[in-house]
């Protein structure tokens, strides 16, 4: 009979402990395997100097919940300690003084609440029920169905853009603003928010780089890659 393929890999590398999860198959199931894999450890890999340890969890978009759920691995295992926990995205540096970009690929489902330092470019959806935060701008090159939150530690000087707008909560800093019932279909296409003063508003994409004129670069720069 064929042996079930392991979903948690470690290797150990000159920067400390690198722990593979496989980003297809239960998240439950590979957090149980990673626990089984420490517990059955030699007792002296715990006892020695302190290692650092990088996670990389593919292309899976950890929810909150599930980034916890991993971390609380450890507690026990005091001189493993979590420094990283990777995924396969990009991170773009922006020219000058400017924040870095993070880009991730896939859809932010129901019940999904994905929470950035930097700027974040989501080549995917933002589906009902899901949530889409950063500290930074929130750029979204496919359809805002569900809430984004720009700003998210204060910064009112941060946008949402996206290439479908029809989201059902927009939120910069500590404002916040539903769709109001006199949007138009046409005017759901390619649209950005801002806020100005206690108020966000909502404008037409091609006028983003008035704005945020390096934001409106990136997001054109990512649609010409995506589209080919």
């Amino acid at each position: 009979m064929e042996e079930k393929r392991s979903k948690v890999l470690i290797k150990g590398t000159k920067d400390g402990l690198l722990f593979h999860l496989a980003d297809d198959g239960d998240f439950e199931d590979i957090l149980n395997e990673l626990a089984l894999k420490l517990r059955e450890a030699p007792e002296h890999f715990f006892d020695g100097p302190t290692m650092d340890v990088t996670i990389q969890v593919g292309s899976r978009m950890l929810t909150a919940d599930e980034e916890a759920a991993l971390r609380a691995v450890f507690h026990g295992h005091r001189n493993l300690v979590v420094r990283r926990i990777v995924a396969d995205t990009q991170t773009i540096t922006l020219p000058r003084q400017h924040s870095p970009i993070r880009v991730i690929s896939g859809t932010v489902r129901a019940g999904q609440v994905l929470t950035f330092e930097e700027d974040v470019l989501l080549l995917g959806d933002v589906n009902p029920g899901g949530i889409l935060q950063s500290a930074g701008d929130v750029l979204i090159l496919g359809a805002l169905r569900g809430i984004a939150h720009a700003g998210c530690r204060g910064a009112r000087d941060r946008i949402i853009a996206a290439a479908l707008f029809v989201p059902t909560q927009l939120r910069i800093a500590d404002q916040l603003s539903r769709p109001p019932e006199e949007w138009s279909k046409n005017d759901w296409a390619m649209q950005f928010a801002y806020l100005d003063g206690e108020h966000i508003y909502i404008d037409q994409i091609q006028h983003l780089s008035r704005i945020r004129p390096e934001a409106g670069l990136y997001f054109q720069m990512e649609g010409e890659r995506a589209n080919g």
